[in-house]
């Protein structure tokens, strides 16, 4: 059986409802992908924040609130197409759509109302370089990284991980009309982290991935060489974690926060190279999955609270040192 006939066979399982769901509040919520939608908070205001030219504390609200709804849409128009495989996997099986809770024309409805709300209201409120940064960025997570690589390559979220790394220079663009190198080190931070972060999930999930035909890493690659790519990007990783302590965005605090995360990274990488059977290998892989949210919260909460705390960037506290 082919890999497009056992989708269609997955999509025909999903529970289909007469007539509008009775979903709740809560439903709608979940297909925002909340704990997503955190961190897309968190890295779009550290580059509202940290942009050189400040902007008006209500037009920033209006600004951060206009990048979390685009992310969240994404997440339910990634829910709606991907409902087939969702509803083979243990870890989604539960997810609105694949339950039932939610109709797929009701999440696809959802998600592309607050696809161009957000987007027209970004642009009315802060300005269109920003609206356009936010429409790429869902156009890329939902057609580019959703509708074709993920069930397409084993790079999918290497390439898609894109999208998700986008948040902060919409943010710099919505607070300066413009965007820079200091924004575009922070999209690659998030870029750089995004494939072993998965990558350490995927490890731990990838019958869930085999059974659902998604090509993740460890599914084609095997879990050997899942695990050599997971140190390599850490290793990439820590250095680039540190650079914004010299390009004047963050000072020493940050430079402290950024190498010592970046060390734990990298020790935890090697832990899942070096241990490959049985639960400890599992528990290593999880282990730097949990970390890798911590980490990628530090770097973004130490900037955010310099610029709070108006502790000076480290070239400017070194003067003619750097």
């Amino acid at each position: 059986m082919s890999l497009i006939q056992e989708d269609r066979l997955e999509r025909a399982a999903i529970p289909a409802l007469p007539g509008p769901s009775l979903a709740g509040v809560e439903d709608y919520l979940a297909l925002l992908k909340p704990r997503v939608m955190s961190l897309v908070v968190v890295t779009a205001l550290t580059g509202i924040v940290a942009a050189p030219h400040g902007i008006h504390p209500v037009l920033a609200a209006i600004s951060l609130l206009c990048i979390a709804i685009g992310a969240g849409a994404s997440g339910a128009l990634n829910m709606w197409w991907d409902a087939d495989i969702d509803a083979v996997m243990a870890r989604t099986a539960n997810r609105p759509v694949p339950s039932g809770r939610v109709t797929p024309g009701e999440a696809l409805g959802f998600g592309a109302t607050l696809s161009a709300g957000s987007v027209l209201m970004l642009g009315l409120t802060a300005n269109w370089l920003a609206a356009g940064l936010l429409a790429f960025t869902i156009f890329f997570y939902v057609v580019i990284y959703t509708m074709w690589l993920k069930r397409w390559t084993p790079q999918n979220i290497v390439i898609g991980g894109l999208a998700g790394a986008m948040p902060p220079m919409v943010g710099w663009a919505a607070a300066t009309g413009s965007v820079s190198l200091a924004s575009a080190v922070l999209v690659a931070i998030i870029f750089m982290w995004t494939p072993p972060h998965f990558w350490a999930l995927a490890l731990v999930k990838s019958d869930d991935y085999r059974r659902a035909g998604v090509p993740m890493l460890p599914c084609v690659a095997g879990p050997d060489e899942t695990r050599r790519q997971i140190l390599l990007y850490a290793i990439a990783l820590a250095p680039l974690g540190v650079a914004p302590a010299f390009i004047g965005l963050g000072g020493p605090a940050y430079l402290a926060v950024s190498v010592g995360v970046g060390l734990v990274f990298v020790q935890r990488a090697w832990v899942v190279w070096r241990v490959r059977e049985g639960d400890a290998a599992r528990r290593a892989a999880m282990g730097l999955f949990g970390f890798s949210l911590l980490h990628l919260f530090a770097l973004f909460f130490t900037l955010l609270a310099e610029k709070a705390l108006g502790v000076a960037a480290l070239p400017d506290l070194l003067g003619g040192w750097m």
